[in-house]
């Protein structure tokens, strides 16, 4: 009753970080994680919390942050120490396919007998390749496998057949590849929490460790949060994995499916007990439509939310949008994704195919209704894209500062499409069409290619318009010019704008040293490039803009003692609640074992 069922390990991107001299680069410098890439996907904590609600007991260990943070930590130690029925692996985005895969490998020197699975869009896009991998047993495809892997830990627990799960890709007693066909792809996602913030909170206490839950290295210090609000996008932007046709290869969903004004309006409101960190809703919203979008707009106005609320943008908006958003909340904040200020690439890659003026007005629209902070993302390796397009995206930075006069609300980020290109997205498909070449096109060769010695070498395509090292100078020359536009409008500091210079400039010496350092035998590398490694970690991180750039400012991080404390008290009886839960199942399986016998 008290047996692990399943056990999550969310492995770094490249397992041996800790020994190896990479230069990740910029990679990661405009997402909260470090190029450890420890931020696991929201969706497994809405799998484990659909299991444990239905009675199995589900840890989750973020090896890759607890790697990060203490360098004595002994990864094949706590492997060996682990005996659930289950291990499961997210390999949700392509970075992570180095690192899953070998952690998979340490589970099977030392559980040998014991079930592993994979999951999320990658692992779905890979699935016969991955499962061919003898560490692994199961695949488990598509956006929303909470019932999948329920099915699939009874059918393990109690020895039943598996080739009825929908959705599974798994290997016979023969060892033979078995599809079963991708027929649940839900339509609502009002079934569960996603991410599910309660089962992380019950999961800290129940297996008296904090750590093995923490998403990212800074959520101590900033513990931001975030909720999906849908499943599918139905916008199709030809570099983007979670695009619309990406979906419907890989997931067979043919239109997003959304989680209810209602359930999202209480999400919100457990967070806000929790703490008054700023909480991201992630995805545009509105994609649901007027009616969704007047009802959580109405909801928002009726409740007390405490918490600034962030939102993404995924079309333009006006006065009575962030009107509703200024008079509901206390504060919000907005973040655009625009690639690129030339309107043909944009129309041609599908990344907010409108005019420059529509993008201006909603601006202008949002600094008027009290817009707390826009930040406004670009990129370097998008299609039809040319090396002076790229640099030139900081003068139109520049004028916007100039149009807007200097308002410190916004803030700008350049950084590269960078490691990969996402499989099942436009461009992957077809590459020709977009001018990629590409240099990896299976699993394998993306897991070798994370191993690479800096993220040139890493990265899996060129344009026909730039080639990688056009890609990486590219955006090192943005970075160096957007930090000296930062400064002269007061948006950074004199220090700040020092330090970020120095560490760009110090990173594109660092390339230039590897390019010679590859043309080396393989030993003379390895020696070159550990003599380089406490040089290459300074630049790992934070390299094109400061960190706390990224960041929503807020005062308290925990809310008050009754309301948490309270809070808590809920989930200790829910806890109770589902130990029932856990003995019922119990004895349903022996029942099961003495029919069989």
């Amino acid at each position: 009753m008290f047996r692990k069922d399943l056990v999550f390990l969310h492995a770094p991107s490249v397992y041996d970080f800790r020994k190896d001299t990479i230069m990740f680069g910029p990679i990661s410098d405009v997402v909260p994680s470090s190029p450890t890439f420890e931020m696991y996907p929201v969706g497994i904590t809405s799998i484990a919390d659909t299991l444990e609600q239905n009675g199995f007991n589900v840890q989750l260990i973020n090896l890759a942050y607890q790697m990060l943070r203490n360098p004595d930590y002994d990864v094949e130690k706590v492997i060996a120490g682990l005996n659930p029925r289950v291990f499961a692996f997210d390999l949700h985005w392509l970075p992570h396919a180095h690192g899953s895969i070998e952690v998979a490998k340490i589970v099977k020197k030392y559980h040998p007998d014991t079930p592993v699975v994979f999951g999320g869009l990658s692992a779905s896009y890979y699935h016969e390749e991955l499962v061919s991998y003898p560490c692994v047993d199961y695949v488990v495809r598509g956006d929303s496998t909470e019932e999948i892997v329920k099915q699939l830990v009874i059918a393990i627990r109690q020895g039943a057949p598996v080739d009825k799960i929908p959705n599974l890709t798994w290997k016979n007693a023969d060892g033979e590849v078995v599809v079963n066909p991708l027929t649940h792809v839900p339509d609502d996602m009002d079934y569960a929490s996603i991410p599910s913030y309660k089962y992380v909170v019950r999961s800290v206490f129940k297996y008296a460790s904090l750590h093995n839950t923490v998403p990212y290295a800074d959520w101590l210090r900033y513990p931001v949060t975030a909720l999906l609000t849908s499943r599918g996008c139905t916008q199709n932007c030809s570099i983007c994995g979670g695009s619309a046709s990406a979906y419907e290869k890989i997931c067979n969903r043919s239109k997003p499916a959304f989680r209810s004004p209602k359930v999202l309006l209480e999400d919100i409101l457990f967070l806000q007990n929790l703490g008054q960190a700023p909480i991201f809703i992630l995805n545009d919203f509105r994609m649901a439509g007027p009616e969704f979008t007047e009802e959580f707009l109405t909801l928002l106005e009726n409740s007390n939310i405490k918490n600034e609320l962030v939102f993404e943008l995924f079309f333009p908006a006006g006065d009575e949008f962030f009107g509703r958003l200024d008079k509901a909340l206390p504060k919000y904040s907005i973040e655009i994704t625009l690639e690129s200020h030339i309107e043909r690439i944009r129309k041609f890659n599908g990344k907010l195919p409108v005019s420059n003026e529509k993008i201006e007005a909603t601006l202008e629209s949002a600094l008027r209704n009290n817009c707390g902070k826009i930040d406004i993302f670009f990129m370097t390796g998008i299609p039809k894209q040319s090396y002076e397009d790229a640099v030139s995206s900081v003068d139109y930075c520049a004028y916007l500062l100039d149009k807007f006069h200097g308002d410190k609300r916004l803030s700008f980020f350049v950084a590269p499409l960078a490691p990969f290109l996402d499989p099942g997205c436009r461009a992957f498909e077809e590459p020709e069409k977009f001018g990629y070449r590409q240099f990896y096109r299976t699993l394998e060769e993306h897991r070798q290619a994370l191993t690479m010695p800096s993220w040139k070498y890493i990265l899996s395509y060129e344009t026909d318009s730039m080639t990688r090292d056009e890609i990486v100078e590219a955006t090192y020359e943005a970075a160096l010019r957007l930090n000296k536009v930062k400064k002269e409008y007061g948006l950074i500091d004199e220090a700040l704008y020092t330090d970020i210079d120095y560490r760009i400039r110090m990173a594109r010496d660092i390339i230039r040293e590897i390019d010679n350092i590859v043309k080396l035998s393989k030993d003379q590398q390895k020696a070159m490039l550990q003599q380089m490694r406490k040089k290459v970690e300074a630049v790992n991180k934070a390299t094109i803009c400061g960190k706390d750039e990224l960041k929503w400012p807020f005062k308290e991080r925990l809310s008050n003692g009754f309301t948490l404390f309270r809070v808590l008290v809920g989930l200790f009886f829910k806890e109770w609640a589902l130990l029932f839960n856990r003995i019922r199942l119990t004895l349903t399986d022996d029942n099961f074992r003495i029919v069989s016998k």
